[in-house]
């Protein structure tokens, strides 16, 4: 049986530093920001979001990912990549432009997408303000991931120039992420 984890205070909110289950709301937990690609929460601690203290412990999820996104209209919140391992989303507020196997899709709240292993695909924020999406994501040990080029994504700012077989090539000249809130944060569905 799994005790409660323990939640610190890091610079962006709450993040977990032992093992065990948690009860956090998303407006109190760590969220990263990134001029290019909006805000996100991933509800886990790595060293990134523990700001590089070595007194607390990582507590990373094993089998699941788990993240909000926050997108501002016209921001991509990354790049065209296909995963091996399935990923969904729903839209929980806003709306959203999904291009999916270089086709572009129109997506508003409570709409849901389903991606199965190795379908390509990016979202970009759409509307007049922020778009919430929850993103959920299998984890396997055999976990690859592919960034293709994409004319229809480069339209968007979402798309690798050359393919490219990592997170590190395919963001090589991207902004860096920062621990932060997003951008309108007292527009979002938690602030009210």
């Amino acid at each position: 049986m799994s005790g409660e984890a323990h939640l610190e205070a890091v610079e962006s909110g709450l993040a977990p530093t032992t093992p065990g289950w948690f009860c956090v709301n998303a407006r109190d937990v760590a969220w990263l920001t990134n001029d290019d690609f909006g805000g996100v929460c991933i509800f886990e601690s790595d060293d990134f979001v523990l700001d590089g203290r070595p007194d607390l412990d990582e507590q990373t999820f094993a089998q699941l990912g788990f993240t909000l996104r926050v997108l501002m209209p016209g921001k991509p919140n990354g790049m065209y990549h296909a995963e091996t391992d399935q990923e969904d989303f729903l839209v929980l507020s806003g709306e959203c432009l999904l291009v999916i196997e270089d086709q572009e899709r129109q997506l508003r709240t409570w709409d849901f997408v389903h991606c199965p292993r190795d379908v390509a695909h990016i979202f970009v924020g759409a509307g007049e303000g922020p778009c919430v999406l929850l993103a959920v994501g299998g984890r396997t040990d055999e976990s690859s991931i592919v960034y293709p080029p994409s004319e229809v994504a480069r339209r968007h700012g979402a798309s690798v120039e050359t393919e490219a077989h990592s997170g590190r090539e395919a963001y090589a000249a991207s902004a860096r992420w920062s621990l932060g809130r997003p951008p309108r944060w007292n527009e979002l569905p938690w602030a009210e």
